[in-house]
């Protein structure tokens, strides 16, 4: 969780991701962040997200990103 952390602050800092769960319905994170935000995640974590899968109920929160990560490993 510590690195995706980090990868959303490098992508728009400032805000609580910790506590946050509306970073797309508030605009927190635009449509060129979660581009730049898949990318990362997926360098990152060795991960492939498919399409079907960028949607806001997987990036609203930190939490929610992580859960689709750790699904995504698992399925490998």
């Amino acid at each position: 969780m510590e690195q995706l952390l980090e990868i959303l602050n490098e992508i728009q800092p400032g805000v609580d991701y910790l506590h946050c769960e509306d970073l797309i319905d508030s605009h927190f994170l635009n449509s060129l962040d979660i581009i730049a935000l898949v990318a990362e995640v997926e360098d990152a974590f060795d991960v492939t997200i498919p399409t079907v899968e960028i949607v806001p109920e997987n990036f609203n929160s930190a939490q929610r990103m992580w859960e689709l990560i750790q699904r995504l490993i698992e399925e490998g």
